[in-house]
């Protein structure tokens, strides 16, 4: 008997071990879904490469994020307004065809060098590189066919804290006139906190410039809401870089105060935006590059701006461990039917294009571009929103 209850007992406990495994396993697949981050790959369509995807992700708060492994571009940002109305405030179009036919820039991937370059060339260890010119005398945003226009290898990345999509491609040696191999690996994530972040890394084997960031277009209330004006933004600079009528730095670090680049306080937009400023007349508005007030070291990310939607109560801070971001107001920009079939105006969308200074690799004072083989370019952006 005795013999028999021990039998029955040590049973029982392998059940009960049994059970609880099976219990653990459920409270960890509970706990993945509880995240409430998801993630889904479609196809969007074809390009001059190859079938590009769409990826949705989506976290728990109802904030929506799509991108396509074309150009690296941001197609959609839905997020919730101070009632918990969800909109798009990311300017794109509906079709993958529109991207590829017409894009200016909406949410895009640019490399190798975002913003301009001036005489369109750089010289490395006495070697002249001639790029195209496609911006008056100018470089801009990496040439005829930049990152903007590339389809990239992606990987779906889930975890418990976040869900995204790494884009990665290798861009030859000379490829729009920039020297050396450049393996390219940048990584999209949406988190819990309505952060969506971008991380950007590169690795040369000649000496190069690189300069990689993203060309979304917001608008708070909503793409096709109207222009920006009403936009309250902050910016965490006491300098900026004043132009020349090319747009290209003269190399000045000139300070925002007592003039209409002063956003240290939170300002609407259009409060000066058309000031009789020399170099407001010269960009047609805003087009200027800040120095961000960062404390030194690099590589920490600190705040750059904030942006305030009234109407909407919609609220984005913008991060970075670049030394600059552009601020550009849209002044280029030409009527167009955009997502939904909405119509995006002049000064419809405004960008923060995090970076190093435009035309750096002329400007030995500014911080440098260059990345040489063994080093690892690194930089990372992030955008959370929040309503108000």
């Amino acid at each position: 008997m005795t013999r028999l209850l021990i039998l029955l007992m040590v049973v029982a406990s392998l059940g009960f071990l049994s059970c609880g495994s099976d219990e653990a396993k459920s409270t960890m697949e509970q706990q993945n879904i509880d995240t409430g981050l998801e993630i889904e790959k479609t196809v969007f369509g074809e390009t001059p490469e190859g079938t590009a995807d769409l990826f949705h992700l989506k976290n728990r708060n109802g904030m929506e994020v799509s991108l396509t492994n074309w150009g690296g571009i941001i197609v959609t940002i839905s997020v919730a307004d101070r009632n918990g109305n969800f909109k798009n405030v990311n300017l794109g179009f509906d079709s993958l065809s529109t991207y590829v036919e017409r894009n200016p820039f909406f949410g895009a991937l640019v490399g190798r060098y975002g913003n301009r370059i001036g005489g369109a060339s750089f010289e490395i260890d006495g070697t002249v590189y001639p790029l195209l010119k496609n911006n008056g005398e100018n470089h801009l945003h990496g040439g005829d066919k930049g990152f903007d226009e590339k389809l990239y290898t992606a990987e779906m990345i889930e975890t418990d804290n976040h869900v995204g999509v790494r884009l990665s491609r290798t861009s030859p040696d000379m490829e729009e006139g920039y020297p050396g191999n450049l393996d390219v690996e940048v990584t999209y994530t949406l988190d819990n906190n309505n952060t969506l972040a971008i991380d950007y890394k590169a690795t040369t084997d000649k000496k190069t410039h690189v300069n990689l960031t993203n060309h979304a277009y917001f608008n708070l209330a909503g793409d096709g809401s109207g222009d920006i004006l009403n936009h309250f933004v902050s910016i965490n600079a006491d300098r900026y870089t004043p132009v020349d009528d090319g747009l290209i730095p003269t190399g000045e670090l000139a300070p925002v105060e007592g003039t209409p680049f002063d956003f240290r306080g939170a300002t609407m937009i259009g409060a000066r935006i058309d000031d009789d400023h020399p170099q407001i007349q010269i960009g047609g508005g805003y087009d200027h590059n800040y120095v961000l007030n960062h404390e030194p070291g690099g590589g920490r990310m600190q705040i750059a701006a904030t942006v305030y939607e009234p109407n909407s109560g919609r609220y984005m801070e913008v991060h970075t461990t670049e030394p600059g971001v552009q601020f550009y107001t849209g002044n280029f920009m030409r009527e167009m039917t955009g997502m939904g079939g909405r119509t995006y105006d002049r000064r419809g969308g405004f960008c923060f294009e995090t970076q190093h200074f435009p035309d750096s690799p002329n400007k030995p004072e500014f911080p440098s571009t260059l990345v040489e083989p063994g080093q690892t370019y690194s930089s990372t952006t992030s955008f959370t929103f929040s309503a108000k």
